[in-house]
């Protein structure tokens, strides 16, 4: 296990609540509404951040979550029914700007605290999970620099450079039916590439390979699925926010 791995089993289960964190961590401005059925039906959802400003769309609160706390959709246990159905715009912005991802991140977290009087604790539970691990011949990983953190990725590929293979497991959990866990035990930063059909694209033996595919024949690592122990994020309560 990483060191940033060790680390953060050591926060989950000691229950640390990354909901709690120092008031400086806040937006000076913040606005959240309700999305009109129009603005639904329109089908236009996402989250931007930069500048100390974040922009949320058509964004549901589990959406929030899974992109404030870094953890992937199967990692969410419990909340209300409306978690995932409920849909809102967020606007909010910091007293500086800032392109520091994780303040961004501990001021939504606050954010919902805030105004969705949001409470989690973290666990460790096993369950099913997909394993990410070296492949037989080896990983075909281009070491990164150290530098600045950059993504670009859309449907069906993704150019990264300088990521932890903790944050690409994170990353797959997000792609994939179940959490992945980092079983690499690589260390250090990486820039990735990868290409592939996602979801039933793939219809013609020349279109790209499906994921779990591409993972092998491009990165050298593979998924593997079975029983292993994942951090989850206990939802104890979430109500929906007041009136700005």
């Amino acid at each position: 296990m990483t060191r940033t791995g060790l680390t953060l089993l050591i926060a989950l289960v000691t229950g640390v609540s990354f909901a709690q964190l120092p008031e400086s961590l806040r937006f000076e401005v913040a606005t959240i509404k309700p999305a009109t059925p129009e603005e639904i039906q329109a089908g236009v959802s996402g989250m931007k951040t930069g500048h100390g400003r974040v922009t949320a769309t058509d964004v549901t609160l589990k959406r929030c979550i899974i992109g404030s706390f870094h953890i992937g959709p199967n990692q969410i246990v419990g909340g209300p029914d409306w978690l995932d159905s409920d849909r809102f715009h967020i606007e909010a912005k910091s007293e500086q700007p800032t392109d520091d991802d994780a303040a961004l991140d501990a001021m939504l977290r606050n954010l919902l605290a805030d105004r969705f009087h949001l409470a989690v604790h973290r666990e460790i539970r096993t369950m099913s999970a997909l394993a990410l691990e070296v492949g037989k011949k080896g990983p075909k990983l281009e070491p990164g620099d150290g530098g600045e953190a950059v993504t670009d990725a859309g449907r069906g590929q993704m150019k990264i450079r300088n990521e932890s293979m903790d944050d690409f497991a994170e990353r797959l959990a997000r792609m994939t039916d179940l959490p992945v866990v980092n079983k690499t035990g690589l260390s250090g930063v990486f820039n990735l590439k990868l290409l592939w059909a996602p979801g039933d694209d793939r219809r013609k033996p020349d279109d790209p390979p499906t994921l779990f595919t591409a993972i092998q024949e491009q990165l050298g690592l593979r998924l593997t699925s079975g029983k292993s122990p994942v951090p989850v994020l206990v939802i104890d309560h979430a109500e929906r926010p007041g009136e700005n």
